[in-house]
Formats: C-alpha cells, sequence, structure tokens
C-alpha cells in the first residue's frame, strides 16, 4: 500500500469527483463486478449513479492515492424505524490494477467505525457467489446467511447466486 493511500468521506460531488467516480464504475463493471450494472456501462449512465447517491441515509467514502480516486464503499443506514440498528454495505470497488493492496479493507473498516458511531449493531452485505470479495468479507468477520440462486445477471446473460453475509458489531 502506498504511503500517499488515504480514506475520505465525500458529502458532496463536484464535477471532477463525478468524472473520477464514473470512471471507476466503468472500469470494474468491465473487469466483470456484480455491482448492478452491465456492461457496457457508459459514462453518462455511471455519472448519472453518481449524481444521485448522497441522499439522506447513504454515507460515501472513497480511497485515494494521491489525488487519483482508487476504490470507494457507501454505508446505507436503513431508515425503517423497526431497522435503526442496521446497515447495509454496498457498492465496494476498487480499481482492478490497486487490488490486493488492502483498499478493500482500510474502506470496509471504515464503514463499520462510522456504523458503531450511528448506533448500527449489525451490517448487512451482499455479493457474487465465486467472486474474490467473498474472501475479504469472510475475513473481516462477516457470517455467511445464504445464497440467493440466479440472482444476477451477467453481461453474457447467465445468471449466478448471491451470497447473503451479515456482521454484529
Amino acid at each position: 500500500m502506498g504511503q500517499s493511500l488515504r480514506v475520505e468521506e465525500l458529502t458532496e460531488l463536484n464535477e471532477h469527483t463525478l468524472e473520477e467516480l464514473a470512471g471507476l464504475i466503468v472500469e470494474v463493471v468491465e473487469d466483470g463486478a456484480s455491482i448492478g450494472f452491465l456492461p457496457p456501462l457508459s459514462r453518462e449512465d455511471a455519472k448519472a449513479y453518481w449524481q444521485g447517491v448522497l441522499e439522506p441515509g447513504t454515507l460515501l467514502w472513497v480511497a485515494k492515492e494521491g489525488q487519483q480516486i482508487v476504490g470507494t464503499v457507501q454505508l446505507q443506514l436503513a431508515q425503517k424505524q423497526n431497522a435503526s440498528h442496521r446497515a447495509e454495505i454496498a457498492k465496494m470497488m476498487v480499481q482492478p490494477q490497486q487490488r490486493r493492496k488492502g483498499i478493500a479493507r482500510l474502506l470496509m473498516q471504515e464503514a463499520e467505525e462510522r456504523a458503531v458511531v450511528e448506533g448500527r449493531s449489525l451490517l448487512v452485505l451482499d455479493t457474487l457467489e465465486g467472486a474474490p470479495s467473498n474472501i475479504l468479507y469472510q475475513s473481516l468477520g462477516f457470517i455467511e446467511a445464504g445464497r440467493i440462486p440466479k440472482f444476477a445477471r451477467s453481461g453474457d446473460g447467465s445468471l449466478y447466486a448471491t451470497v447473503l453475509y451479515y456482521k454484529e458489531i
């Protein structure tokens, strides 16, 4: 991990940041990440997605190497009265060439620490069955709750299972 790596919470998105985030999501989708989009993802659609992210209850962090965004994660605080104890980890992504450097782990730790501050005691997330992210989440103490077959569609039209995880904090 480079010495200039840092994690920042974003509370607003300027044009430059929107462009960087759009480039990141396009790149990880093209690399096969299952984060709700299919390739080819246009920069316009990617930018439109990011423009709608910062809504009440959604916290956003980026990892930066120098001035470049190399990863991101969201913490979505459940807003329902009976769910005020939980949050969901969403859109965890790291640039393909920056993976296996501890960036995802740093982002996840930041999100978990903030969840505690926000009074949350349960984190949930899902990821594609067989994806390398399963190893990361398990190493961070997430417990598999189950699998849903044929949950996500890939770029070639195949259907894949998703794995649901939780962690009590």
